[in-house]
């Protein structure tokens, strides 16, 4: 049976000489891997839309195990993260950080549009840093964990001096701060972003530009929240926080010989 689809390529990996396995991550069917003969061949109608972050309109056709793709008309081939190597690192992490978080056939429309969204700014030259913070955030629910942002996580003050703590879940006001000696500083402009990405709609998003000071302190409870609180393991982090490293160091440089 031949059915039709909207998704994302959020997986691929290579099946003998010339054939790939493709996740896709669809509107409609939510995800699910077909097998795209042929699709490592340079010639092949498939090549183009069985590549990682394609954005398409997919024809497979389903049995009873693995379905086929058939053929794919292109939406967005997402160039502008393909040739380049920080986009692609983050673009990796967000696609396998998706993948982990989903089951096979779990439809989600919101979860879709976000993917579609974020891609798409990545995509047209906004801050892949930012725009990976903001899918991070908004996919923290989908793992079913989530921090307190509006208030303190163990007085319930919505005003004051706030850090981060892991262990109360949530931000910490000034008043609470002996509750946690292992509480993370943070800026106050970090809190109003924490909170701003976890609310954001992204319809609504313009040009966030942030200091790398910011961008340090907002990733360092990210990524810590994800260690503590998801746990899962993305073979892409380790190559993302290696790019992270990397662009410090030519940051440092470059204001060195400034």
């Amino acid at each position: 049976m031949l059915q039709k689809c909207e998704g994302i390529v959020v997986r691929t990996s290579d099946y003998g000489e010339s054939n790939k396995i493709v996740t896709i991550f669809s509107r409609e069917f939510g995800k699910f891997a077909v097998m795209a003969n042929g699709a490592k061949k340079a010639n092949s109608r498939l090549s183009a839309v069985s590549q990682l972050f394609t954005y398409a309109h997919f024809l497979f056709h389903k049995g009873s195990g693995m379905g086929s793709l058939q053929q794919g008309d292109l939406v967005a081939s997402q160039r502008g993260i393909k040739e380049d190597l920080f986009k692609t690192a983050y673009a990796s992490y967000m696609v396998e950080l998706l993948d982990k978080a989903v089951e096979d056939r779990q439809t989600d429309p919101f979860l879709f549009e976000l993917l579609v969204q974020c891609l798409s700014y990545i995509n047209e030259g906004h801050d892949e840093e930012v725009i990976c913070y903001i899918f991070e955030m908004k996919l923290l629910p989908v793992y079913g964990v989530q921090p307190i942002l509006n208030a303190c996580a163990h007085c319930g003050e919505t005003e004051g001096n706030f850090s981060f703590s892991i262990r109360e879940n949530g931000l910490l006001c000034h008043r609470c701060a002996h509750m946690d000696n292992y509480r993370l500083a943070i800026s106050a402009k970090t809190v109003r972003l924490l909170r701003l990405f976890f609310y954001l709609d992204l319809n609504r998003l313009g040009n966030i530009s942030l200091q790398q000071e910011t961008k340090n302190e907002i990733r360092q409870v990210i990524r810590t929240y994800y260690d503590e609180f998801v746990g899962v393991f993305i073979k892409s982090r380790s190559f993302l926080d290696q790019m992270d490293k990397m662009r410090d160091m030519l940051k440092v440089n470059d204001k060195d010989q400034n």
